[in-house]
């Protein structure tokens, strides 16, 4: 490996192609033929392909019923609603994370209320999210953030003591465990989004999952209408049956169901391999200063695909370079590494001053029994997580002189770090994660 950073005319450290490591999702002639069957069908729009989607995707999540969804999104809003979240009512979410976690709640007159995150684990602390409790709380969104699994044993303690329910967003880590038990199976119930650049893609499409069967029926009644002469048995839902209740319609597309279930079938396999993968990069850089895995320390929690992957930066003991010309430069190796994460939601103009549906004062808090917008300064770490954390390659096979010189272009450029701040100058503007 030549000493020279690629970034200041030296040769690049990763030169072998690499397309087949990073494809993604891997699309074989039988997902194409089950496509296609669809497709011949004309059953698009039907359910049969779906519900057996459904059940097998509940064997291997282990829940008792699972609800195939037209997007992560909408998941999430079925999830909201089989809690009970209504108008005036608060959900707790991080602050650092996709905006489909919490932002769902507004249409059903709910209040976002945002919680600061942890700097390791990038999921939400739950010291500040017992901090954000209000009387109002009605539910909290756990984040398992880019694969990494929350504290789900104090989240729930706390949440079990305020009578919070506990929505798990495990689009980022499908498969994945927290000390041994598989995530969105933790708390009340898991949503998830398994559109195309998930670690378990199905196109476009989401689902649930619960144990919950009060849970289940609300969102089956809430957006799924043509299933509620055969999924409705509670009166109090059943004697409304026949219209959606929400107004809208959640239905899977048959396509993706139907992808689904080849994908199911190889996921695990692929799951491990993705692991085997990632576990070597950071294991190649294990002794390399100011850079560290973003990782549970638990042996038996996991990343499950490790969506969207993350490394955690200390400028300080790099000399100060900044997060942002260190990703330049390993860019500039032929690499991929990108600065920072999501940017702090609460710091949007959407959620402090936007009007969305004509109340006549910010939608974020039309229905809200107080003001819970935030001021500069309020969640210190969601607010300055850019400057500690960077996206890392997504090794999707486990091809070892591939990953090696990824990792080389990383070493590089810390062993090199003075030859970066000896030629000072701003940064490129960088393009920052935003899923």
């Amino acid at each position: 490996m030549s000493d020279e950073l690629a970034i200041i005319g030296g040769p690049k450290a990763v030169t072998l192609e690499d397309d087949y490591v990073f494809s993604w999702p891997i699309i074989t002639e039988e997902d194409e033929k089950a496509a296609l069957e669809v497709l011949r069908a004309g059953t698009m729009s039907d359910t049969g392909i779906t519900k057996l989607f459904e059940e097998e995707f509940a064997d291997w999540q282990g829940s008792a019923y699972t609800l195939g969804f037209s997007s992560g999104t909408a998941s999430l809003l079925g999830a909201m609603y089989g809690v009970g979240v209504g108008v005036g009512d608060e959900v707790i979410a991080p602050s650092v994370t996709y905006w489909a976690a919490v932002l769902p709640c507004l249409s059903l007159g709910a209040t976002p209320v945002f919680a600061d995150i942890q700097p390791d684990s990038l999921c939400i602390d739950p010291e500040s999210f017992e901090e954000h409790i209000s009387e109002h709380t009605k539910a909290v969104v756990v984040v398992h953030n880019y694969g990494h699994p929350a504290d789900m044993d104090e989240i729930a303690e706390i949440a079990h003591a305020h009578d919070i329910a506990v929505i798990e967003d495990v689009s980022h880590a499908h498969g994945g465990l927290y000390k041994g038990r598989k995530l969105g199976t933790i708390g009340d119930v898991g949503a998830m989004s398994l559109m195309s650049r998930k670690s378990f893609p199905v196109g476009e499409g989401g689902i649930l999952a619960t144990d919950d069967r009060e849970i289940y029926e609300r969102a089956v009644a809430f957006g799924h209408y043509t299933r509620h002469g055969e999924d409705l048995e509670r009166d109090e839902l059943a004697q409304f049956g026949g219209l959606p209740f929400g107004g809208q319609k959640h239905r899977m597309h048959q396509i993706s169901a139907a992808v689904g279930r080849v994908q199911l079938k190889h996921y695990d396999d692929r799951m491990a391999e993705i692991q085997e993968a990632m576990g070597y990069f950071w294991e190649l850089l294990d002794d390399v200063s100011g850079i560290s895995i973003h990782h549970p320390e638990h042996e038996d929690s996991t990343m499950g695909g490790w969506y969207s992957p993350k490394g955690l930066y200390d400028a300080e003991k790099l000399d100060g370079l900044s997060v942002e010309r260190f990703a330049e430069a390993v860019t500039a190796e032929g690499s991929t590494c990108l600065p920072g994460c999501n940017y702090a939601l609460h710091t949007h103009p959407l959620l402090q001053n936007a009007d969305v549906y004509g109340h006549g004062k910010p939608t974020r808090i039309a229905n809200a029994h107080r003001d819970v917008r935030e001021s500069e300064g309020d969640l210190p770490v969601a607010e300055g997580i850019q400057e500690h954390c960077f996206t890392i390659p997504w090794f999707k096979r486990y091809e070892p002189e591939v990953i090696e010189q990824h990792a080389d272009a990383y070493r590089k450029v810390v062993e090199h770090r003075h030859e970066l701040l000896d030629t000072g100058g701003e940064p490129a503007a960088a393009t920052r994660v935003n899923d």
